[in-house]
C-alpha cells in the first residue's frame, strides 16, 4: 500500500527536496495528503497541481480566495488560517514532515504527534522551545519521531540497533561557520553579507547566522538531549570545517562510529521518508580520496560564546531553551538589519537569559506566552545599542 504523506511547509526547501525524493520513486509509492505554505500561493499552487494533495493549506487567510482560483479544477481541497494548518497535521497520514520555520511550527507539530504516526522533525523550535511536551506527546500517542537535521539524523543512524547504556558520548560536529579563523576584532566588525556565506551548506539568512555564531550547535544540543537517551554531560560538539562527518557516536569500549555523507539534505530526508528501510537519492556519493583529509577542533567558546549559552539553557531547563531560541531570533534579525553588529547577538540572548525567568511551561499556550515576552524583552535590550 501506498505510504501516506503530509508535509508542512511544502514549499521551503525541505518540503521541496522530500517531493523531489517522492517523485523519483514513482507513482504508487507515496500518496500526498496535504501539503501547506505559509504565505507562498503560487509555489503551494505550483506543488498541489502536480502533486495533486487531497488538499493544499495557506497560513495566510488573507489569500485563501488566490490559492482557491489557482486550484480551481483539481479537485484539490483548499482551507485557509493557523488552524487550518494545525487541522492538516492532524490528518489520517502515516508519515508527517514537519518543516514550518519558527514557532509557528510549534501546535501543527504537536497535532501530528498526537496523530500516533511518523513525525519527521525538521523544525528546531519545536524541541529547543517545547521538548518535554513534545516527547510526552509522543509517547502517549506511540508516535515516531524521526529527526531530518543532518547531525541527528547521523547520529540516529549511528545508533541503530544499540542499547541507551552502551552510549558513552554523542558528538555533532559544526563547520565553525565563515568566521572560524577570524579574531575578536575581525568578528566585530564582520557584515550580515559576511555572515551569511556559509562555507558548505547553503541555507536562509537566519540559520547561515546561527551557524556562524555557533548558536545552531548550541541549539542542536539541546535537541540531541530531547531526541536520544543520553544526559547532558554526554553531548558534546567539535568543529569540522569540511563538513563530510556529520556526527559520531561514541561507544563504552571505546567504538567511535561516524557517518559520513555530502552536504545534501536529501540523504537525511530520505533515511526518514523509506524508514526503516533505505532509498536511492540522485546525491553524488564522497570520493574520499579526493577529500584526502578530515580535520577536527574544539570550538572556541571566548570567540562563540553562543554554545555556552545554549549548554546554560539546557542545564537550567525550564523556560530557558525557549527564551534562547525567542532572544536569539530577534537578535539575529536585528543584526540582519544593521541595527546591532555580530558579536552583540550572543550578548542580547545572555542578558535575556538572564533578567526574565518564568516558570517551566506546561503547555504549548505557556511556551507561546514565554516566547511572546522574551522577544519583547529582547527588542528592549536590543534598543539599547547603538552600532
Amino acid at each position: 500500500m501506498a505510504r501516506r504523506i503530509t508535509i508542512l511547509g511544502a514549499t521551503g526547501s525541505v518540503g521541496r527536496s522530500t517531493l523531489d525524493l517522492i517523485e523519483r520513486e514513482g507513482e504508487g509509492a507515496f500518496d500526498i495528503v496535504a501539503l501547506t505554505a505559509n504565505s507562498d500561493v503560487a509555489g503551494l499552487a505550483e506543488l498541489a497541481r502536480k502533486f495533486r494533495p487531497e488538499r493544499a493549506v495557506i497560513g495566510d487567510s488573507s489569500r485563501y480566495d488566490e490559492l482557491k482560483t489557482a486550484l480551481a479544477g483539481t479537485n484539490v481541497g483548499v482551507s485557509a488560517g493557523c488552524d487550518a494548518i494545525v487541522e492538516a497535521a492532524g490528518a489520517q497520514a502515516d508519515w508527517t514532515m514537519a518543516a514550518i520555520v519558527g514557532t509557528a511550527g510549534l501546535a501543527p507539530v504537536m497535532r501530528a504527534l498526537e496523530g500516533g504516526g511518523i513525525v519527521a522533525l525538521a523544525n528546531k523550535e519545536a524541541l529547543v522551545s517545547a521538548g518535554a511536551l513534545m516527547t510526552e506527546a509522543a509517547r502517549r500517542s506511540g508516535a515516531t519521531l524521526l529527526p531530518v537535521d543532518s547531525e541527528h539524523n547521523a547520529v540516529f543512524q549511528c545508533l541503530h540497533g544499540s542499547r541507551a547504556a552502551e552510549i558513552r558520548r554523542i558528538i555533532l560536529t559544526a563547520s565553525g561557520g565563515p568566521f572560524r579563523s577570524w579574531t575578536l576584532d575581525e568578528m566585530r566588525a564582520a557584515t550580515p553579507e559576511q555572515a551569511v556565506a556559509h562555507p558548505n551548506w547553503s541555507m536562509g539568512a537566519k540559520i547561515s547566522v546561527d551557524s556562524a555564531t555557533l548558536m545552531n550547535k548550541g541549539l542542536e544540543l539541546i535537541e540531541a538531549y530531547h531526541l536520544f537517551p543520553v544526559g547532558p554531560g554526554q553531548l558534546e560538539a567539535v568543529v569540522h570545517p569540511q563538513s563530510i562527518v556529520h556526527s559520531l557516536v561514541e561507544y563504552c569500549d571505546g567504538s567511535l562510529l561516524a557517518q559520513l555523507g555530502p552536504a545534501d539534505m536529501r540523504v537525511p530526508i530520505a533515511y526518514t521518508l523509506a524508514w526503516p528501510q533505505r532509498m536511492a537519492t540522485p546525491c553524488t556519493g564522497l570520493d574520499l580520496a579526493t577529500i584526502a583529509r578530515l580535520d577536527f577542533e574544539a570550538p572556541d567558546l571566548e570567540r562563540f560564546p553562543a554554545l555556552s549559552l545554549a549548554r546554560q539553557a539546557l542545564a537550567d531547563g525550564g523556560a530557558k531553551p525557549a527564551i534562547l531560541n525567542a532572544s536569539n531570533e530577534v537578535a539575529v534579525a536585528s543584526f540582519l538589519a544593521r541595527s546591532i553588529g555580530f558579536l552583540d547577538i550572543a550578548a542580547i540572548v545572555g542578558d535575556v537569559m538572564a533578567a526574565y525567568d518564568p516558570p517551566t511551561p506546561a503547555t504549548i499556550e505557556d511556551v507561546l506566552e514565554i516566547d511572546a515576552e522574551a522577544r519583547a524583552v529582547a527588542r528592549q535590550v536590543t534598543g539599547k545599542i547603538h552600532v
